[in-house]
């Protein structure tokens, strides 16, 4: 028996359910650490950061993090997958709902896609039919804490549905545009959609 059969059968044990694992996935209990580049640094009081909706917007918005924070906050439990293959089970986050951010900025209807922007220029993209659901976060805690830098403190989209690439760290702009624009991990070969459940790791899969 191989190791991701080994792994299916000891949650089956622990009573979970291996159907929630997507094809090609292991279940650990550790939080990996993966991103492109360096850490980025903030001052202590996050004076320096500030988050930017923008784009096909009625409302074009600039947030402090306490301007942030002041907006709806709600607490949500899913599982969360790598395009390297680990999955985490039962994840907790604390944020704002992306669909609260779109309705205060005020997307406009031409608007088809999100890209997030983060530090050092990183972006991934999203059809905004992806996006407008209640489980997708701009997040600032996991497990009741404040996101630790390398896991994208002090904010991070949360996107459970796709593999973790999507949810980008560090996250300083969400743009609404009307067209597709492949990001960092996209133009590079991963694929444009990243579905856990079809496995879609790779530009053809």
């Amino acid at each position: 028996m191989g190791f991701f059969d080994r792994n299916r059968k000891q949650l089956a044990a622990r009573g979970i359910d291996p159907d929630r694992l997507p094809p090609g996935q292991y279940s650990t209990d550790r939080f990996p650490v993966l991103h492109v580049g360096d850490v980025p640094r903030y001052a202590e009081d996050l004076s320096d950061w500030d988050l930017r909706l923008t784009g096909l917007v009625s409302n074009p918005t600039t947030l402090s993090f306490d301007e942030l924070r002041a907006l709806p906050t709600v607490e949500e439990t899913f599982d969360i997958h790598c395009v390297t293959k680990w999955s985490k089970f039962d994840t907790r986050w604390t944020g704002v709902r992306l669909t609260t951010l779109m309705e205060l900025a005020g997307v406009q209807p031409e608007a088809t896609h999100l890209i997030e922007h983060a530090e050092f220029g990183y972006t991934t993209n999203l059809p905004l039919a992806d996006v407008r659901r209640d489980d997708v976060l701009v997040a600032w805690a996991f497990d009741g804490e404040p996101l630790e830098p390398e896991h994208g403190h002090p904010v991070r989209l949360v996107l459970p549905h796709r593999y973790f690439w999507k949810s980008a760290k560090w996250l300083r702009v969400l743009e609404f545009a009307a067209e597709d624009r492949p990001g960092f991990w996209e133009r590079n070969g991963y694929h444009n959609d990243g579905d856990p459940f079809l496995e879609q790791r790779h530009w053809g899969d």
